[in-house]
């Protein structure tokens, strides 16, 4: 398989947007309620933590499989390099999913931990290591989803080293990721970030 097929695969994998779906299932477009994202903290927030639950699970999947299924069927002398080029695709089409017109997807760090989890997995366990520390003391699953995507190009630094390309993706990632967050520290400057446990009630339409 040629390696832009790859391309094309993980895009179209990352723009299935699980949350939308989620919300659809059940007559409510996730768009309009809670945060507006596309994401499973607002399925949390809006549908339930089971639900949330699931959109977690396939929004990690859609970072994990590209990477760790397509690399061995391209042909390429280097599918390292292409794993991390399918994992960046993943989370560009759940950032920007092409089933919504390029626009509502979510922000990026579920999908982005199942790409890390299939490239590097001890330093993705300690970025959610400080995800999960952070949200048992803020109860506020942005400032977790920051303080996470910070530290693993700091894990990675230390497990690979800076002239290694996942340290790039690391830092690319966490850009990506302190970019779609931007309304978020809006928020957090203005102390309106909701916290984590309070459900929003949502009409069915």
């Amino acid at each position: 398989m040629h390696p832009l097929i790859g391309l094309l695969i993980s895009y179209l994998a990352g723009s299935v947007p699980f949350a939308y779906l989620a919300g659809k299932a059940r007559g409510i477009d996730l768009r309009e309620h809670g945060s507006g994202n596309l994401g499973s903290s607002n399925a949390v927030r809006v549908l339930g933590k089971r639900v949330g639950a699931v959109v977690y699970l396939g929004d990690t999947l859609k970072g994990l499989l590209p990477v760790v299924l397509l690399p061995p069927i391209v042909n390429t002398t280097k599918p390292g390099l292409w794993a991390i080029a399918f994992g960046v695709a993943a989370v560009l089409g759940h950032v920007r999913p092409i089933y919504l017109l390029g626009k509502g997807g979510g922000k990026g760090v579920a999908t982005a931990g199942g790409v890390f989890l299939g490239l590097a997995w001890l330093p993705t366990l300690v970025a959610v290591a400080v995800f999960s520390l952070t949200i048992l003391i803020t109860r506020i699953s942005s400032v977790s989803s920051l303080l996470a995507a910070i530290s693993l190009p700091i894990a990675i630094f230390f497990y690979a080293g800076p002239l290694d390309p996942l340290f790039a993706l690391s830092v690319f990632m966490m850009v990506l990721v302190i970019w779609t967050h931007r309304s978020n520290i809006g928020r957090l400057r203005r102390g309106e970030e909701p916290r984590v446990g309070r459900r929003v009630e949502a009409s069915v339409q």
